[in-house]
């Protein structure tokens, strides 16, 4: 997540001062152009993995600062969740068996991660979304205490002027508020990073624009929020909702997101691209600066540009143009940042392989992109691969063509060619794009995902379901294998497993009445539905009493029932109710307390769900209690 020791840019002063230093590292990278001083004839890659923590229970653990303390090793880092946290890896040159050794640096570090979580009921998964992630995992009280992230979710609360709004639809749809930044908190990524020589920056930028709607097509893994089916890679829609600082109005504003693909090619060079960030993008973190840039490189020191990076690193295009320095030379990357984290380690290597393959492979054809293909057709590809995975049809060179056929007839070509170009080992090469191709005639880890999904909700509750999909995930990445070798699950559990809170067993798929609706349109839905129990509302959400089948049985006996009766005359108004956290043993004191079969849940003033004595009967069946 970049520079730790930051402001927010609403001090004024910090903010002045922050801006002349912007200004300055502007120029300072303009005179290094001109005066050739950044390195051009070295290929590096490096990379950046985030993961996820999670406990016994398959649920986001909460100790994210505690192994970061006990691994003491620089790195790692801490994300903004407190059950995420990332390695940054050496970058190394790119030839040989570079990729071999980026995979044994991936193990050994996970594998570091591993052995301390051991000691604390923490296991390491790699994932896009964790599957288990609840909205009750996105409150403050697992965000990482740390000046940046607090800082961030200031401002661009403040900017936005409203809670932060997520309007993603897939095959399901999901339609929500939330009060900070934490919904970023569910992505997990792999960030690969390929340095390019700065004369050709604009034609290896355009490129790699024109290549992520493929590559993300065939790398998808994160199909699920929440439990709801979206987008093959619900990331791509995440991130972009989570970060987005454009509240709505009643007038129509052509503002560009924070998180974006852009709306054009680009043009000139690595700094034209830094200039329309700045002018398209306020600056929302500053951070105290000593040395002035320009002064450095008088001195004939190469200054990090530190305003420059901490501004790129608020501006969250999918690739990224950075600035870096090692061992005293100034370079310029691109990270690709929409590839998702996982679904195992030999998986992600293969992504990287084909990324970087295709990158150093281009065709000389493909030199100037603005006049082989139109922007917005590689924009849409981008969203069609993220929606629909290897599935989606691409345009491509004035043609129509399958994510697949993409990938086999004319990216992996390309790939095995710019790779031998890079004097990387044959064996990698053919290692590492097989696993590709093998993919592309198979099956994504997204569709893996959704199948068995799929398949365990047949029998199981949400909850479980997400629980023994994690489970499973986690269970085939010790072994190695990559995903497209994933086998199909065959059979599921029947019973709830270690189901804790209300929100881990309550029914979400709610039948309600209105106050003023005819009593027999409840009887009616009862029947219908085969339930017991009907929450009231007064209004969409909001709970005003219940009716149970026992009441409409007592009024029938009690008085004349006719078709004039309405909800309200029999309807229950002193409503017992939990929330989505409240322990399922303390809800089943409450229903014997009261001698009643079941309890609306309510969060934030609104109704959520409901917890009925035969979801009490099943989880006590699951022994449980």
């Amino acid at each position: 997540m970049g520079e730790h020791n930051v402001h927010s840019s609403i001090d004024q002063k910090n903010r002045a001062e922050f801006l002349r230093h912007l200004l300055d590292d502007i120029k300072a990278l303009e005179i290094m152009q001109e005066r050739h001083l950044i390195e051009d004839d070295i290929i590096r890659i490096g990379a950046e993995q985030e993961f996820c923590l999670v406990n016994s229970k398959w649920r986001p653990a909460n100790n994210a600062l505690e192994i970061l303390k006990t691994l003491n090793d620089n790195h790692f880092t801490t994300e903004l969740a407190k059950y995420n946290l990332e390695i940054n890896l050496d970058p190394i040159e790119l030839k040989g068996n570079c990729f071999s050794k980026l995979e044994t640096e991936l193990k050994r570090l996970l594998n570091k991660v591993k052995v301390v979580g051991g000691t604390s009921d923490t296991k390491v998964l790699l994932t896009g979304i964790l599957p288990t992630i609840r909205k009750h995992h996105l409150e403050l009280e697992y965000m990482t205490p740390n000046p940046r992230y607090w800082a961030l979710n200031e401002i661009l609360r403040s900017q936005r002027g409203e809670d932060f709004e997520l309007h993603i639809r897939g095959v399901d749809e999901l339609n929500i508020h939330h009060e900070s930044v934490l919904f970023e908190a569910c992505n997990t990524s792999f960030q690969m990073h390929l340095q390019i020589p700065p004369l050709d920056f604009v034609p290896s930028y355009n490129w790699a624009q024109t290549i992520s709607g493929p590559i993300l097509g065939i790398c998808t893994n994160s199909p699920l929020l929440f439990g709801r089916e979206l987008w093959n890679e619900t990331r791509i829609a995440l991130f972009r909702q989570s970060m987005d600082i454009r509240g709505t109005s009643h007038v129509l504003k052509d503002r560009q997101a924070r998180v974006n693909f852009s709306n054009h090619w680009a043009y000139g060079n690595i700094t034209d691209i830094f200039k329309n960030d700045i002018a398209q993008h306020k600056v929302v973190l500053s951070r105290d600066i000593v040395t002035n840039s320009l002064s450095e490189l008088e001195e004939g020191k190469i200054p990090k540009l530190k305003a420059l990076n901490l501004h790129n690193g608020t501006v969250y295009r999918w690739n990224r143009p950075c600035y870096g320095v090692g061992a005293g030379k100034p370079h310029v990357r691109i990270e690709n940042r929409y590839i998702p984290a996982g679904p195992t380690i030999i998986d992600e290597v293969a992504n990287f392989a084909l990324w970087a393959g295709v990158m150093i492979g281009r065709p000389s054809k493909f030199n100037n992109m603005p006049n082989c293909m139109d922007f917005r057709d590689v924009k849409a590809n981008f969203i069609k691969a993220a929606r629909t995975g290897q599935d989606a049809i691409l345009e491509w060179m004035g043609n129509s063509i399958s994510v697949r056929d993409l990938i086999i007839k004319e990216l992996l070509p390309i790939a095995y060619n710019g790779l031998e170009k890079a004097n990387v080992n044959k064996e990698d090469r053919e290692r590492l794009l097989k696993i590709i191709e093998s993919r592309a005639k198979g099956i994504t880890p997204s569709k893996w995902n959704i199948k068995n999904y799929r398949f365990l909700r047949k029998n199981l509750k949400e909850d479980d379901a997400l629980r023994m999909l994690t489970k499973t995930i986690y269970n085939n990445q010790q072994n190695g294998s990559p995903a497209h070798q994933w086998k199909m699950l065959k059979k599921t559990p029947t019973t709830h497993q270690n189901a804790s809170i209300v929100d881990h067993i309550m029914s979400t798929q709610l039948f309600t009445v209105d106050e003023y609706d005819l009593a027999n349109l409840a009887t009616n839905i009862m029947k219908w539905k085969n339930i017991h129990h009907v929450p009231v509302e007064s209004k969409p959400g909001t709970l005003c009493g219940l009716l149970t089948w026992t009441h409409v049985q007592k009024a029938q006996n009690e008085r004349e029932y006719d078709d004039e009766i309405i909800v309200s005359d029999i309807m229950v108004k002193d409503v017992i109710t939990v929330s989505p956290r409240t322990s399922i043993h303390e809800a089943v004191q409450i229903m014997k307390q009261n001698e009643i079969g079941c309890l609306p849940v309510i969060q934030k003033e609104e109704l959520v769900g409901i917890i009925t004595i035969k979801d009490v009967i099943a989880f006590d069946n699951g022994k449980n209690l």
